[in-house]
């Protein structure tokens, strides 16, 4: 059973040696990087190496790669020489995808509109948006010679607006949708009737639960996101890789609160048998959807 999981359950920084052993330990065989994806960094071969190094020693393969967001060399900032850093930081995740082998996408946001705004708010997302459009007119060239997809991630009470624009202005196989199950259960959301209606552009998966409030990126069947019918969208959609979970330890019983970061090996081991199981559940009915579509 091939189930990807990102490698930032805990921290997003630091080595991740011990928590990639930990992933292989539970049963996962695939990653979702999500290491320094709030952060300006920007990764060199040394890093590379060394990851690849640990892949290979888990047994573990890279699927997608979450590109950097809420930083300040940001692909859609109002100040170009920002855009243009931005750019680059965009292209050195898509090259760590090709040099590492990962068999999926580059998992990108972008300013949305939401259920929630105001005009004045969409006005605001809608100038950020055009500069989006800009930084990815520059990057196809490098995106067609890495052989590199972008997935473009919804956001929380996201309309889907500027996804859809985006899948008309540009080809299926370099461009297409992130969806996090989480961020589409928001309250007052047309997630999924959303991603219904783009099933043929879905390229990676955030699946995560909540309650419909806030942003726990819980495992799932610890809260509200109807799992039948995501697991029948993605069961009848372009979707092809191993179904990606993006997961929080903090947000579940086996976090500590008094040991902040410096979690016990135990716990994370509790966390990820847990975790494996609850995902293991939304595999068996997914494999069970893609059956009754094949009949």
């Amino acid at each position: 059973m091939n189930i990807a999981i990102n490698t930032d359950i805990l921290s997003s920084t630091g080595d991740p040696e011990m928590i990639l052993r930990l992933i292989a330990e539970a049963g996962f065989t695939h990653l979702h990087w999500c290491h320094h994806w709030a952060s300006d960094f920007a990764y060199c071969e040394y890093e590379w190496a060394h990851y690849e190094s640990l892949f290979k020693k888990y047994n573990l393969l890279l699927l997608d790669i979450h590109g950097s967001a809420n930083c300040e060399k940001c692909w859609w900032s109002p100040l170009e020489y920002c855009r243009k850093a931005g750019v680059l930081l965009v292209k050195n995740r898509a090259e760590m995808l090709a040099r590492l082998g990962g068999s999926g996408s580059l998992m990108m946001h972008i300013p949305s509109l939401r259920y929630t705004f105001n005009e004045e708010q969409k006005n605001s997302m809608k100038k950020l948006f055009d500069q989006v459009r800009k930084s990815i007119d520059e990057l196809l060239p490098d995106l067609e010679k890495l052989n590199v997809r972008l997935a473009i991630e919804n956001n929380g009470n996201d309309t889907f607006e500027h996804i859809g624009i985006l899948m008309k202005e540009y080809p299926a196989d370099r461009v297409g949708i992130t969806y996090d199950s989480g961020h589409g259960n928001a309250e007052t959301c047309k997630g999924l009737d959303n991603l219904e209606q783009y099933k043929e552009r879905l390229m990676a998966l955030h699946l995560n639960d909540n309650s419909s409030v806030g942003d726990p990126h819980q495992p799932p069947f610890m809260g509200t996101v109807d799992w039948e019918r995501v697991v029948s969208i993605i069961a009848a959609s372009s979707y092809d890789k191993p179904l990606s979970f993006e997961l929080s330890m903090r947000n579940t019983p086996f976090f500590k609160e008094e040991n902040k970061m410096e979690q016990k090996e135990e716990d994370i081991q509790k966390f990820l048998a847990d975790t494996y199981r609850r995902c293991a559940k939304v595999h068996a009915l997914y494999e069970e959807k893609k059956k009754q579509i094949s009949k």
